[in-house]
């Protein structure tokens, strides 16, 4: 008899990861200096890379679908102080609908690398010409609970970059602090038993006081798992 899977999380009717409890928040851990965020710090690290490992590569399987290959762009924009773009994904979207999450999608037969598929997804749903970005290299995949085998592709935006969301598929786009999301003073941990598992995952709320009515961004699941594994590599 075949093993049912797991209900995903988001299914489950009035689901709300803001209300899961927090078991722990990564205050005594050190955050990132900032003269590692800058871009040539960056380009350094990536160029001669440490060795480390992952502290999250992959969450608890609850899809049957078949297992399918992906790339998000974390994309670094070049201000005076670096941020990270994201986008909030529209509600009615098969998987991950709502959530905050990379520009990102799954992998096309043409697409010559991870980095092409970043790269042309970053296009297609936010309009990012590939022209401003300096790929920097991969983090390791990520799997989802979705089966996805997702690689993140670490990117340098520089200035001159317009945006046109694609509407079918991001809510919103919007920018965190680099500095916010490489301190682990931000980092909270949340536990949730369903089914008879355990369900652990991190969450970085950023309250967006630039957008109307200084929303909050609550950053949670594998963009946050990916997230925790980027400061894990600039710590090592």
């Amino acid at each position: 008899m075949a093993t049912k899977s797991p209900t995903p999380l988001s299914a489950l009717p009035h689901f709300d990861p803001r209300q899961v409890r927090v078991v722990g928040v990564d205050s005594h851990l050190s955050a990132v200096n900032a003269d590692r965020l800058t871009a040539q710090a960056l380009r350094e690290r990536f160029a001669v890379p440490p060795v480390w490992a992952p502290e999250i590569w992959a969450e608890k399987r609850f899809s049957d679908r078949k297992i399918a290959h992906a790339s998000v762009l974390i994309p670094i924009l070049q201000r005076d102080q670096p941020t990270v773009l994201l986008t909030e994904r529209t509600h009615h979207l098969s998987t991950h609908s709502g959530q905050i999450a990379f520009p990102g999608g799954k992998a096309d037969d043409e697409d010559e690398d991870a980095a092409a598929t970043a790269l042309r997804e970053a296009h297609e749903e936010v309009g990012l010409e590939s022209r401003h970005v300096e790929v920097l290299g991969e983090l390791p995949v990520y799997v989802t609970g979705t089966a996805f085998i997702v690689t993140p592709v670490v990117a340098l935006v520089h200035p001159g970059f317009t945006l046109t969301p694609n509407t079918h598929e991001v809510a919103d786009v919007f920018e965190v602090p680099l500095a916010f999301l490489m301190d682990p003073a931000q980092h909270r941990r949340h536990a949730f038993e369903w089914e008879s598992q355990r369900r652990e995952w991190f969450s970085m709320p950023y309250q967006d006081t630039l957008a109307p009515g200084a929303p909050e961004r609550f950053i949670w699941g594998a963009t946050a798992g990916m997230l925790r594994n980027f400061y894990r590599f600039l710590v090592a």
